[in-house]
């Protein structure tokens, strides 16, 4: 009897992917069983391949742009009063995304999941009714990526802080009081790839990944920290290739594991790892990372960059810092067998922490030259960053 009825659900698996005739749809069980010329022992092991075919259907509908041109939106902004403004931008401008915090940079969820998710613990009541807004965003035609930081997660850290890094006993924090989740762990991969898995039902179009890297300078921390390397610890390499094998082992599984659901998977990467073999500390390499996914979001702000492609003051030129970026990058991705859509972010804010001298205000101008300098060099889809979604007015974001 079991044997009938792994045959008899294979076959109609077989007959919704490949379109099989209604006449065979409608034969009797025991007819169907018999006309299947199949190996059982070989369907059951490959059964989860057939399932990954099917696809989620969320009920929203959105279609990919001619180009994504996208701002940054935080979880108070999509929940709160700002939402209506940013909707008007976009529908008064080229712009046509919205990059929404799902998972914010403390590791919180940005709505209140059902009471069934194991993410109720952290979930924050920012964004009232993630499917609305989501319908709202899908009958303006505005393209939604859902936002998920990944391995810099306090609130992770804090509740399990075996799967973080310690200073002694107590879990490890920056100067600004962050705490990372360690990227060696399959536990934490598995966390972070179930929200982006909500976020993907939810009807997201696309899974943005941040933070996905060790923490800066870790190569200076390496051995003053204490945390596990799980399954790489007895890997024939050194720490700095351990680092990079496990945060492109998360893009590539996480790729993997939303495929089913229909998201694209892109992933935020510090500019400058473009211009290096590999960043040693923070274990991320631009090529092997660029290899797994849909798109490659660099963050190229002329104001964290100090001096590079000869520019002494590169936040004063942001024409010319994304000029020589876009160049480089161009030259690195032609080269790769899967070459991801390239969307850097540019800069809509001003760093005057920078200092006198070496900063100026951004506005319609900066912002202009850096999405011209993009053009010239054939990259014609960007996003937007200002931290507090204050966008500048009358930028003309044409392609």
């Amino acid at each position: 009897m079991k044997s009938f009825r792994v045959v008899s659900l294979l076959a109609l698996f077989f007959l919704l992917l490949f379109g099989g005739s209604i006449a065979l749809a409608k034969q009797k069980q025991d007819g169907l069983a018999k006309s299947l010329p199949v190996r059982e022992d070989l369907l059951i092991k490959n059964l989860p391949d057939v399932l990954t075919r099917f696809k989620y259907d969320s009920g929203l509908k959105f279609d990919y742009p001619d180009a994504v041109r996208g701002i940054y939106v935080t979880g108070h902004s999509a929940g709160g009063e700002k939402f209506p403004q940013l909707i008007h931008l976009i529908e008064n401008t080229d712009l046509n995304a919205m990059v929404i915090d799902v998972k914010d940079d403390w590791g919180n969820i940005t709505y209140i999941p059902d009471e069934t998710s194991p993410y109720k613990a952290i979930g924050k009541p920012y964004i009232k009714n993630p499917k609305e807004m989501l319908k709202t965003l899908e009958q303006k035609k505005i393209y939604p990526i859902a936002r998920v930081v990944v391995f810099k997660d306090t609130a992770l850290a804090n509740m399990k802080p075996e799967l973080s890094f310690k200073n002694g006993s107590t879990v490890w924090k920056n100067g600004r009081g962050e705490s990372f989740v360690n990227p060696f762990l399959k536990e934490v991969w598995d966390y972070n790839v179930g929200i982006a898995i909500e976020a993907a039902k939810m009807g997201f179009q696309e899974i943005q990944f941040d933070y996905v890297r060790f923490p800066e300078g870790f190569e200076k921390r390496d051995n003053a920290l204490t945390y596990t390397m799980g399954e790489y610890e007895q890997m024939d390499m050194d720490n700095v290739q351990k680092r990079v094998q496990a945060v492109t082992d998360f893009v590539a599984y996480a790729k993997k594991k939303l495929e089913p659901y229909g998201a694209k998977v892109s992933v935020d990467i510090f500019g400058y790892t473009a211009t290096l073999p590999e960043a040693p500390g923070i274990g991320q390499n631009f090529s092997k990372i660029s290899e797994q996914i849909d798109v490659i979001s660099s963050m190229i702000y002329p104001s964290h960059w100090t001096s590079y492609f000869g520019i002494s003051k590169p936040d004063l030129d942001p024409y010319r810092l994304v000029t020589e970026y876009a160049k480089v990058e161009n030259s690195i991705l032609s080269k790769l067998e899967h070459r991801p859509i390239s969307r850097p972010w540019l800069q809509d804010f001003t760093a005057s922490w920078l200092g006198s001298g070496n900063y100026k205000r951004y506005g319609k101008q900066e912002v202009e030259a850096q999405i011209k300098a993009l053009n010239e060099q054939g990259i014609k889809e960007f996003l937007l960053w200002n931290a507090g979604n204050s966008y500048t007015k009358n930028v003309d974001y044409t392609p």
